[in-house]
């Protein structure tokens, strides 16, 4: 039946996306797992696109914050006034109390509101006049950052990175399916006319499924040892942290899911391992000078650590 589901909804967000079936895979591998999705790319190649439709195809409720540098924390998570009639102070709901947030360019926005999202990715609640607040479950954002463009843009920490459970970049697609793309949007087929093929208890049961498959010793030893060659290359002054080491074993976990396996193997580590920590390693000056990058450099490690003995093949 989840796999059913699964296909289900990959074919009809393949409807509006075209050719980038492992992007699609990734993003709905990171919503299985519960994480947060970052989406790096140009204008005009599909990220907002991606979002609503993830939030059409589920059933889940949408909210959208297009950061400016003069958005506030309250636009973000909501502000309190005072009634005049009573005295008493109203609650009014940010966007982030919705199932999937979309925070649409999020490196146009200042420090400080960018920071009003740490206790929303993290923890899953806001605290507003000592009040702390519950989000809805599910709970997803998926952010939205152009990486060419610096004129009034902020750019995001490492903690706020360090809160994306994946980073994906949509690139241009080909010919043929750019084609595609303009007969499908010129017929009607828009994000805004898609309906849920998944329920919100059904998506809520399969993240819980999810936690339940099997992350073997030898896999869990080999997550570590990947992370920790990360932290002892040369090429780089900030390797990936606990945090990332869980959020790859996340990851493989809905990767592994969405295949229809209940274990994680190596595979499911190699697949994950870019998506999953390439935003959080920070290059070191002499590989910033020879333009390395970080997924470059995450390779080496990967070659540098052996695959389980049984999990090799003979």
């Amino acid at each position: 039946m989840a796999e059913e589901k699964i296909g289900a909804l990959l074919e009809q967000l393949g409807q509006v996306i075209f050719g980038k079936e492992r992007e699609i895979r990734l993003t709905v591998a990171a919503l299985l797992a519960g994480g947060n999705l970052l989406v790096e790319d140009v204008p005009g190649v599909g990220k907002t696109t991606l979002a609503l439709a993830l939030a059409r195809s589920v059933e889940l409720s949408f909210g959208r914050i297009q950061f400016t540098p003069d958005t506030l924390p309250g636009d973000v998570i909501g502000y309190h006034t005072v009634d005049m009639q009573t005295g008493a102070l109203q609650f009014h709901e940010g966007p982030v109390m919705h199932n999937l947030v979309l925070a649409d360019e999020i490196n146009r926005t200042s420090p400080k509101t960018q920071a009003s999202l740490l206790e929303v990715m993290e923890e899953r609640q806001i605290t507003l006049e000592g009040r702390t607040l519950p989000l809805p479950e599910p709970f997803m954002v998926i952010a939205t950052e152009n990486p060419i463009e610096f004129v009034g843009t902020y750019h995001l920490p490492e903690a706020q990175l360090d809160r994306f459970l994946m980073r994906i970049s949509m690139g241009y697609p080909e010919e043929r399916e750019e084609t595609a793309m303009l007969a499908a949007r010129l017929s009607g087929i828009e994000p805004e006319t898609l309906r849920p093929v998944l329920q919100r208890e059904e998506l809520l049961e399969m993240q819980r499924e999810v936690t339940k498959v099997t992350v073997s010793a030898p896999i869990r030893e080999y997550i570590v040892r990947l992370a920790a060659a990360t932290r002892s290359s040369r090429s780089l002054t900030l390797g990936a942290s606990p945090r990332a080491s869980l959020a790859l074993a996340r990851a493989c976990q809905a990767w592994a899911y969405m295949a229809g396996r209940n274990y994680v193997n190596p595979e499911d580590v190699q697949e994950m391992a870019a998506p999953v920590l390439t935003h959080r390693l920070v290059l070191s000056l002499d590989a910033s000078l020879r333009k390395a990058t970080a997924g470059e450099i995450l390779r080496e490690c990967m070659k540098s650590v052996a695959v389980p003995p049984s999990f090799q093949r003979k």
